[in-house]
């Protein structure tokens, strides 16, 4: 099958939604399935042409562009709107669609519930390099009335069809992409790693038959894994148990070791080394809210401020844990006093960025005695090794891989790498244990 581009999994808002659920709802799932970085010689995005230098430095321009498309400032005011970027998934998995199964390419990430894909007939279409999806050819395929729970549960997103009473739907997201089409039900296949694949039946689906914006012709739809009701991981509902885990292997790990992904039983996240923060559920249902109490810098510990934005960053739920960010981000005060406590840590002269994207550098050829970094999370300290603090971002260029931005703060994946990190959404948990991704 091929592959999408996966990002981190959300809250589950529906845990028993009759018809969210698979045919057996008593059904208890624990399966395992990789994940592919996008620019992996596995990814059908990567470029041999580019260094592993080059890469990086592409992920951490996605990573910025990442916070601007949250925050949604340039998204068309009259369109129902998204918070993700239609390109900046970093990991790859399994799917396909419909019965006989139809292998579908497409971004997953986290800031949109539904699962769309590019259908016959296509109105007016982005080119796309593999076959469009043909939903007369999958006898599971339905189109939902417009009086079903399905299009309700897409409130403003679903629009009604009065001569022949079917669901639409319309999504546009930050960066004024688009798609629209027909919500409807089919079987989704999820590839596993013990080759036995995972078949939900009755998911719901958007068949878009309109359809443009900046998406790359190598894919052909959203995987939504957002918060909401429809998104596929809370349509996997109570047969998971809300529970869910992945291990990210570094980037300099050799490039045919994938990271995994574990749902239901496979993804309890437990042991001496592992440690357990709360899960803030907020009113922005698509993002995981931690709350990140201090940051030590070797002996220094520096207090996080309870700053109040937009996103209610006040208090506890003041950080969201994305897997499809690269970078960490803070405000720039709190980054600025992060910033020289490491550098003053560091005996080595300081670098510039050419491109200004990162501003505590150093030449690639330096010896750094990089300082001990630890996130203390509500109730769990989780201490970070060189390398989830330093990258490579070219032949002689490597920096601290924290940013500051004060539009939304966001512990990215370079900070994961190397972490089992669990999610229970029914005990309302993350979870975090060292480990070697490249082993599991």
């Amino acid at each position: 099958m091929a592959s999408i581009f996966f990002s981190v999994l959300l809250p589950l808002s529906v845990l028993s939604s009759p018809f969210l659920l698979n045919a057996n709802a008593h059904t208890k799932l624990g399966f395992s399935t990789d994940l592919i970085h996008r620019d992996s010689p596995k990814s059908p995005f990567y470029n041999p042409t580019e260094t592993s230098a080059q890469r990086l430095r592409n992920t951490v321009h996605r990573s910025v562009n990442r916070v601007v498309h949250f925050n949604g400032k340039d998204a068309s005011v009259n369109s129902p709107e998204t918070e993700i970027t239609s390109d900046g998934g970093e990991y790859l998995m399994n799917v396909s669609l419909g019965t006989p199964p139809f292998p579908i390419m497409a971004i997953a990430d986290t800031g949109s519930d539904l699962l769309w894909t590019q259908c016959k007939p296509c109105d007016d279409c982005y080119t796309q390099d593999d076959p469009l999806f043909d939903p007369k050819a999958s006898s599971t395929y339905k189109d939902v009335s417009c009086s079903s729970s399905q299009c309700t549960a897409l409130e403003s997103q679903a629009t009604c069809s009065t001569e022949n009473n079917t669901c639409s739907y319309t999504l546009s997201y930050g960066d004024k992409s688009y798609t629209k089409g027909n919500v409807a039900a089919d079987t989704v296949t999820l590839g596993s790693t013990d080759n036995r694949p995972v078949q939900l039946k009755n998911i719901v689906i958007g068949c878009g038959h309109n359809n443009a914006g900046t998406f790359s012709k190598k894919g052909s739809g959203i995987i939504g894994l957002g918060g909401g009701s429809v998104s596929l991981i809370s349509q996997l509902g109570d047969s998971i148990d809300g529970k869910f885990s992945y291990c990210l292997v570094p980037l300099s790990s050799e490039n045919d070791k994938t990271s995994k992904i574990n749902f239901g039983t496979n993804a309890v996240v437990s042991g001496n080394e592992s440690v357990s923060t709360p899960l803030i559920t907020k009113s922005q249902a698509t993002f995981y809210y931690l709350t990140l109490e201090s940051v030590s810098v070797g002996s220094k510990n520096i207090k996080y401020p309870s700053v109040s934005d937009s996103y209610g960053s006040s208090g506890k739920g003041n950080i969201i844990i994305d897997s499809g960010t690269t970078l960490t981000m803070f405000s720039t005060d709190f980054y600025s006093e992060l910033e020289d406590a490491v550098a003053s840590s560091i005996d080595a002269e300081r670098t510039n960025d050419p491109q200004n994207v990162l501003s505590l550098c150093y030449s690639a050829t330096a010896k750094l005695n990089v300082p001990v970094i630890t996130m203390h999370f509500d109730g769990a300290d989780v201490k970070l090794d060189s390398s989830n603090a330093f990258i490579q971002i070219s032949e002689d260029l490597v920096c601290f891989a924290f940013r500051g931005d004060d539009q939304l703060a966001i512990y990215g994946n370079i900070a994961q790498m190397n972490f089992l990190i669990g999610y229970d959404t029914v005990s309302k948990t993350v979870s975090f244990k060292p480990a070697d991704c490249a082993k599991m």
